[in-house]
């Protein structure tokens, strides 16, 4: 079986998960797990005018739509600009600069322009900032594990970081980061043959998102576990993905190439959807 190319990963947005008791953030989680980043974002602007933590989970959100989207840098820019100049200690300071980094990631790997010297800088800043054991650090471990696996092609760093994001993940209840490490582990498993450990890295990744409702998330996860289970299943799963990606609006936009094409009298409609 052909060990499929790097993608790029998409990261968690702080915040608003799963489970969140505040009206609020259950709202915003709803919209964003549908991938209607914009509408997600609206809910919070009244807050992020003066609120740090507001500010920065309405910057994650637009930097998160950039991933899934490649488009919206200059609102993502803005928001992040508004979180950077609110934060008031170093945790907020930490995950403004980890979104900054995933911001400058994005740009990069999606081939939209080349920010890498940007987010080593960023995501260093942020672990400076982030000490061990605080509920950032698994992300930014997260992300790091990212630029070692898809700009610095070192696998073995990446798997380093994806562990401890992982190790966080479970340590701060975080499960939908788990959704993520879960799937990236799976890869670097793939990449090494290992079918049966990348088989269930990929189950648990494409589980966890379906339990959670993580719909914009849920096509990416199946494409994912086709990469290492029988034809005859793969067959199934891509053809689920393409209807999911279809679903969304063609989101994530770098799966595009990845899925089976719609029938002539279904056309795909690639963009962002609406809300």
């Amino acid at each position: 079986m052909a060990v499929p190319a790097p993608r790029p990963g998409a990261a968690p947005v702080p915040g608003g998960a799963p489970g969140d008791d505040d009206p609020l953030s259950r709202a915003v989680w709803r919209l964003r797990s549908r991938g209607c980043w914009l509408d997600a974002a609206a809910l919070l602007a009244p807050h992020a005018a003066r609120q740090a933590p507001a500010a920065l989970h309405r910057a994650a959100l637009l930097v998160e739509r950039c991933m899934f989207t490649a488009a919206g840098w200059a609102e993502a820019e803005d928001a992040l600009r508004t979180a950077e100049a609110l934060a008031g200690d170093d945790d907020e300071r930490g995950a403004a600069a980890c979104e900054r980094g995933q911001l400058a990631y994005s740009s990069t790997v999606l081939g939209v322009r080349d920010r890498v010297d940007e987010a080593r800088s960023a995501l260093g800043r942020a672990a400076a900032l982030l000490a061990p054991g605080t509920p950032g650090r698994p992300l930014l471990d997260y992300r790091r594990g990212l630029m070692a696996e898809h700009l610095a092609d070192s696998p073995d760093a990446a798997r380093a970081a994806y562990r401890r994001a992982h190790a966080g993940a479970v340590a701060h209840g975080d499960r939908l980061l788990l959704s993520f490490t879960w799937r990236h582990l799976a890869g670097l498993a793939l990449r090494d043959g290992e079918l049966a450990e990348a088989r269930h890295g990929f189950a648990e990744s494409l589980r966890i998102r379906e339990e959670l409702g993580f719909l914009v998330g849920t096509a990416p996860a199946l494409a994912a576990l086709a990469e290492a289970v029988p034809e005859d299943e793969a067959a199934r799963l891509r053809t689920e993905a393409a209807r999911l990606f279809r679903l969304m609006g063609g989101v994530p936009t770098w799966l595009a190439g990845q899925l089976p094409q719609p029938p002539p009298e279904e056309p795909a409609e690639v963009g962002e959807p609406a809300g």
